[in-house]
């Protein structure tokens, strides 16, 4: 097979289930017969979120989201079951919970220096694994260096919001999209895959949009 299929990812770094959902996607493209270009974009589940949250993720839950703390406690140890049938380890006694509107500006930056791949996995790996800080300029610059960009050259585009537009873009695609949450996946410009869905139906969805596309 020749051609390129291209598959377009809404997703938030601050989104367990986009995580899973990258892990269940790549099992799938591994797969796949034919050549994937994934490219990521914006969406912000929580946009209201402060950057210097105070709190563990159940109280967020429990103060931002309404969810009873039992409750809450019982949706995160859950997730984290389920994140380990990827191999993903979440530690959300460790996790920093923020704004990740500066971190979708960062992979802004990246795709233009051709590592928007590498830096999105490594965002997601600081997030959830790592309880690393990804709302604030300094970090995401240490994280940005670390797959190869200039820690220099992120910390001049966070601070003058050089990317800012590029997000604001994404997110009113999404809507035209009509996609009210993530993650959501954009095959060949047409075909739509809502959610971190098995391994199976994302290979389904790429085969169709394929021999669609041929």
């Amino acid at each position: 097979m020749d051609m390129t299929l291209k598959v377009d990812i809404w997703s938030d770094i601050a989104c367990p289930w986009c995580y899973v959902g990258k892990r269940r996607f790549e099992s799938a493209v591994e797969e796949f017969e034919g050549d994937v270009e994934v490219e990521y974009h914006s969406f912000e589940l929580a946009p209201d979120t402060p950057v210097d949250f105070e709190g563990s993720e159940s109280d967020f839950l429990a103060l931002h989201k309404r969810v009873p703390r039992p409750q809450a406690e019982q949706m995160l140890a859950q997730m984290t079951q389920l994140a380990e049938t990827v191999g993903l380890h979440y530690d959300y006694d460790a996790l920093q919970h923020t704004n990740t509107r500066l971190a979708h500006q960062a992979l802004h930056l990246a795709k233009a220096h051709g590592k928007q791949v590498e830096l999105k996995e490594r965002l997601l790996k600081a997030y959830f694994e790592e309880g690393r800080h990804v709302g604030r300029v300094e970090d995401l610059a240490d994280l940005a260096a670390e797959v190869g960009l200039d820690r220099e050259l992120v910390v001049d585009a966070l601070t003058d919001g050089t990317y800012a537009a590029a997000v604001d873009a994404d997110i009113a695609q999404a809507w035209e999209y009509g996609i009210g949450g993530v993650p959501f996946f954009v095959l060949d410009g047409r075909f739509g895959v809502s959610g971190a869905q098995e391994p199976e139906v994302f290979l389904r969805a790429l085969r169709k949009a394929s021999e669609d596309a041929a």
